[in-house]
């Protein structure tokens, strides 16, 4: 099973690797900007930025960090950043399964990870290799979409996203995150709300009519408690935008 969704985000990425690179919601400056102001890199560090995509936080990550390895499951979307990225000159890029990291134990200073972790099928694998590869008194800084605590609403959030994207794993709850984290001791942390334009998020990954009319009906048909947990906006039948649960985490190991 995980191999089939992981062919599946493999799938879904290589379509439409540039959309990544110019995402507004993935280029937002002001969060990478957090990034850095959190983990505060050093000029000795060595910085693994996981699942890269677009390979926004890399490019951060490179102004401060001695060496940034971005990887990515996807060879596609990897090749495409790289090109993006070719006169940053310690940034690497390496093919990586998030699940089984090709590097050894207590290689990094600093991992990240940002707006990706919903599509690993075993997170608590992710979370093992994260504090594997990470050296003593490493931090690890990861960003997600969160499902809401409240079941029916989980199941809601989910179910858009699967919708939309076949490769969309589980958004876990931060409760669900927590738990995972445990051999972690979390520094800081920041619940919060991301509004996305409709259209745009849409259309980054479904290029399908009949799909997108699906996606857009379940939003207009949500329950009233649905409508105002996410902040669905429409007009004239049609869905303008919606906020989703972000959790930007701070740990250290």
């Amino acid at each position: 099973m995980s191999d089939e969704v992981k062919q599946k985000v493999i799938d879904s990425f290589s379509k439409n690797t540039e959309a990544y690179v110019t995402s507004s919601t993935h280029k937002n400056q002001s969060d990478l900007d957090l990034i850095t102001e959190w983990l505060q890199p050093e000029r000795s560090w060595t910085v693994l930025d996981i699942a890269t995509g677009g390979g926004h936080v890399a490019k951060e990550l490179s102004r401060s960090a001695g060496s940034v390895i971005a990887t990515d499951l996807t060879k596609d979307m990897l090749e495409n950043t790289a090109r993006h990225l070719h006169g940053i000159h310690n940034i690497q890029f390496v093919i990586a399964d998030a699940e089984q990291l090709p590097f050894l134990d207590g290689t990094f200073d600093a991992v990240t990870c940002r707006i990706a972790a919903h599509h690993f099928p075993n997170p608590d694998l992710f979370i093992h290799e994260v504090q594997r590869v990470l050296k003593p008194s490493g931090r690890f800084l990861m960003i997600d979409n969160i499902a809401p605590e409240q079941e029916e609403l989980d199941s809601f959030y989910n179910t858009f996203e699967k919708m939309r994207d076949p490769s969309h794993a589980r958004a876990l709850n931060i409760s669900e995150w927590k738990q995972l984290m445990e051999p972690f001791n979390i520094e800081k942390e920041l619940p919060r709300k991301k509004r996305l334009p409709f259209q745009d998020w849409l259309k980054r990954k479904v290029d399908d009519p009949d799909t997108k009319n699906r996606v857009q009906q379940y939003f207009l048909e949500a329950s009233e408690e649905a409508k105002r947990y996410f902040s669905i906006e429409q007009g004239d039948q049609r869905i303008l935008s919606f906020a989703i649960d972000e959790w930007m985490v701070m740990a250290k190991k």
